[in-house]
């Protein structure tokens, strides 16, 4: 066995087993961990494909921001999870038969799964001179520059909407007043006071 295939098969089972233990752990503190365990596996494993962008991002976004984010969320609320659980369980049969329906339709369509056109001279022609990250950039950047601006315009709308429709101003909640404290009068603002020696304010 190649020094590959068994660095492939080591990150392939790490990642079946840390997305098990996810599943399956009774401490959501470990599922955490076990979740990032499976994002660190299949970085692995998108790095033995040659991708090393898509390997960087999934450590940066997901196990840098999402799985610590999980994490702090799980440890600083007291979350019921008994009473989580004792839900989950009537819908259990439901989610059951969903599950089966959806590998029912992976079955169907791997089943007829084949190879496009061309396939055998497109994995033996050379990759070039030009890194993975290098090609990433341009198709990017280059061909789908408009579709790439487009989609962040379509996400910046969407979290400015986000905000608009969760702020809700509460009357007992003090609220910063940027214009009132940038046209405050210092004269108004502070007022000295004459103390005399032995006697308190």
């Amino acid at each position: 066995m190649t020094v590959a295939a068994f660095t492939f098969y080591l990150f392939a089972i790490s990642t079946l087993a840390g997305g098990l233990m996810t599943v399956v752990s009774r401490n959501p503190v470990h599922s955490v961990l076990w979740l990032i365990l499976a994002f660190l596996s299949s970085a692995g494993l998108f790095v033995l494909l040659g991708a090393e962008f898509v390997a960087m991002l999934l450590i940066i976004v997901y196990v840098g921001a999402v799985a610590v984010l999980f994490l702090f969320v799980v440890m600083m609320l007291d979350v019921d999870f008994a009473e989580l659980k004792a839900e989950m369980t009537k819908y259990l049969p439901l989610a059951l038969l969903i599950g089966v329906v959806i590998v029912m339709q992976l079955m169907l369509a791997f089943g007829v799964w084949d190879y496009s056109e061309g396939f055998e001279e497109r994995v033996a022609a050379p990759a070039g001179d030009i890194e993975n990250t290098a090609a990433l950039g341009l198709l990017i950047y280059d061909t789908y520059f408009m579709l790439f601006q487009l989609a962040g315009l379509i996400l910046l709308v969407a979290m400015i909407g986000a905000i608009v429709l969760t702020l809700r101003h509460r009357v007992d909640i003090k609220r910063q007043n940027v214009l009132a404290q940038m046209y405050r009068d210092p004269a108004k603002a502070m007022e000295l006071k004459d103390v005399k020696p032995g006697q308190g304010l």
